[in-house]
């Protein structure tokens, strides 16, 4: 095997590890799930986890660094790439909230709300990785933001960071209100409210 398969290789079991773990973990939690659940999920020797994560917790680490990129991207093609105004692109980044962090199984994608406090508690590398990540999503919501004042789409009564800080809060609220009511009342009010923040017409 020459050394560029190899390293290939090695990435995809290091993906797969990582993803298995982010699926199974999304619905369980972090502490509830042994790596011997995760590494047969994933088909993986025992051995080989060990050869990429030092321990869980720097498993858990990379699994919520490598969660924020996805997101992250997925973020930027529906807030920056796609077309439309900018409150329309707002309008669609938090339909697709809904959609992901449902109440039933979110594969994975509802990672977030599903560890936040856990791991905060846990780990602190872990709570910073959760951190960093949050404070991305913010970030990238509050450009999105600015490019609906911008187009003239949305309308904001304080300064965009402030206003993405609430929006974010307000939304991983109703995400763990859907868990707790077992329906999507939660978001219906979140959207709502967002309208309401953002100067959006019903």
């Amino acid at each position: 095997m020459s050394p560029a398969a190899a390293t290939t290789e090695s990435s995809d079991v290091r993906e797969k590890i990582l993803a298995t773990g982010q699926r199974i973990m999304g619905g369980k939690g972090f502490s509830a799930v042994g790596l011997n659940e995760v590494l047969a999920a994933a088909g993986v020797p025992k051995g080989s986890f060990y050869h990429y994560f030092g321990s869980k917790e720097a498993f858990g680490q990379a699994m919520l660094d490598a969660y924020f990129e996805d997101y992250l991207s997925d973020m930027d093609r529906i807030l920056v790439q796609a077309g439309g105004t900018g409150s329309q692109r707002l309008e669609n980044y938090f339909q697709a909230w809904q959609d992901n962090q449902s109440f039933e199984d979110c594969q994975g994608k509802c990672l977030a709300v599903k560890l936040g406090a856990e791991v905060a508690d846990l780990s602190e590398s872990m709570r910073n990785a959760m951190k960093r990540g949050t404070a991305s999503i913010v970030e990238g919501m509050s450009r999105a933001i600015e490019a609906g004042v911008a187009d003239g789409s949305v309308s904001i009564d304080q300064p965009p960071h402030e206003v993405a800080q609430s929006l974010y809060q307000l939304w991983l609220g109703a995400s763990v209100m859907v868990k707790i009511v077992r329906d999507t009342a939660p978001f219906q009010q979140a959207m709502v409210t967002t309208r309401q923040i953002l100067h959006l017409p019903d």
